[in-house]
C-alpha cells in the first residue's frame, strides 16, 4: 500500500468511493448480480422460512376449506376467497423477493493492495477495511455473521426471511410485513364471524369437517393469526419510522452519530420504494428480472450459490 493513504480496519467508517470510482463499481456490481440469484445457506434461516410458508398455507386451507367453501352465501366466499389468497400469494412473493434479493452486499475480498492501489487514493484520505470478509466497507455498511458479508446500510438480519434486510430489498420485507398482517386480520375476522355462525346453527352444517375438529382448526388459526398480526404490525411501524427518519435498527441500537446527510421523510420513502407513488409500490413483482443463463459452476464460494 502507497503511503499517500491509511487504512484502518474498524466496523464504523466513512464513504470510500466517490465520483468515477463509485459509478463503475455500482455498474459492475449491477452487471454481476443481475447473473446470479442469491441465497443464504442457514439451516436456522431456511426451517424459518419454510415453517412461514406452512403456516401460510395452513392459514389459507383453514381459511378456504373450513369456512368459505361450506359456506351458504356465495358472494360470501367468493369475496373473501378472493381477497385473502391474493393477499396470500402478495405475501409469499414479498417473502420470496425477499429472500433471494442481494441486500446490498459489499464484495468480498476487494481490500487488496492492488485494488487500492488502483482507486488513485488522494494523500492523508482515510479507508476503512472490514477484517472479517476482507472488504472495503462503504459508509453505513455492517459487517452480518450469518451472510459472512458486508451489508449497505444493514437493517438486521432476519431468519424468518433467511436474509439481511439492507438497501436493496427493504421495500419488499415491508410489504412482506404488511401482507402478513393483512391476512392476519382478516384470518381473524373471518373465524369471529364463522364461530359466531357455527353458535347460532349449534355446529350443525356449518362445516364439512366435524365440530371438534373445526374448533380445533379454528383455535390453531386463531393463535397464529394474532401472533403474527402482532409481530409483523410492529415490525411494519418499525420499518416506516426507519425508513422515515433515515436510520437502520442497528444504528439506533448503538447510537451511531450520523456522519451523513439525513433525508427527509419523503425522500427517504422514495428512495427505497422507488419513484413517485404509485400502485408498483405495494406490488412485490415490480422490477422483476429472471436470470436468463444458467453457469455452468452453479456453487458459489461464501454463504450464497449461483443459478
Amino acid at each position: 500500500m502507497s503511503s499517500g493513504h491509511r487504512q484502518r480496519d474498524v466496523e464504523q467508517q466513512r464513504p470510500l468511493l466517490d465520483g468515477e470510482e463509485a459509478v463503475a463499481a455500482a455498474a459492475e456490481s449491477s452487471r454481476s448480480e443481475a447473473k446470479r440469484l442469491w441465497f443464504i445457506r442457514d439451516c436456522c434461516g431456511m426451517v424459518c422460512a419454510v415453517i412461514t410458508w406452512f403456516l401460510v398455507f395452513f392459514a389459507d386451507f383453514v381459511v378456504t376449506f373450513v369456512m368459505l367453501l361450506p359456506s351458504r352465501s356465495f358472494w360470501y366466499a367468493v369475496v373473501n376467497g378472493v381477497v385473502f389468497n391474493s393477499l396470500a400469494v402478495l405475501a409469499l412473493a414479498s417473502h420470496l423477493r425477499t429472500m433471494l434479493t442481494d441486500p446490498g452486499a459489499v464484495p468480498k475480498g476487494n481490500a487488496t493492495k492492488k485494488h487500492l492501489e488502483s482507486l488513485q487514493l488522494k494523500p492523508g484520505e482515510v479507508i476503512y477495511k472490514c477484517p472479517k470478509c476482507c472488504s472495503i466497507k462503504p459508509e453505513r455498511a455492517h459487517h452480518c455473521s450469518i451472510c459472512k458479508r458486508c451489508i449497505r446500510k444493514m437493517d438486521h438480519h432476519c431468519p424468518w426471511v433467511n436474509n439481511c434486510i439492507g438497501e436493496k430489498n427493504q421495500r419488499f420485507f415491508v410489504l412482506f410485513t404488511m401482507y402478513i398482517a393483512m391476512i392476519s386480520g382478516h384470518a381473524l375476522a373471518l373465524c369471529g364471524f364463522q364461530f359466531v355462525s357455527c353458535v347460532r346453527v349449534q355446529w350443525r352444517e356449518c362445516s364439512d369437517f366435524s365440530p371438534p375438529v373445526t374448533m380445533m382448526l379454528m383455535i390453531f388459526l386463531c393463535m397464529e393469526a394474532l401472533l403474527f398480526l402482532t409481530f409483523t404490525a410492529v415490525m411494519f411501524s418499525t420499518q416506516l419510522h426507519s425508513i422515515c427518519n433515515d436510520e437502520t435498527e442497528i444504528e439506533r441500537l448503538k447510537n451511531e452519530k450520523p456522519t451523513w446527510e439525513r433525508q427527509t421523510r419523503w425522500a427517504g420513502l422514495r428512495s427505497v420504494f422507488g419513484g413517485q407513488p404509485s400502485l408498483m409500490w405495494i406490488s412485490p413483482f415490480a422490477g422483476l428480472r429472471l436470470p436468463t443463463f444458467l453457469p455452468k459452476r452453479s456453487w458459489r464460494g461464501g454463504a450464497e450459490f449461483s443459478v
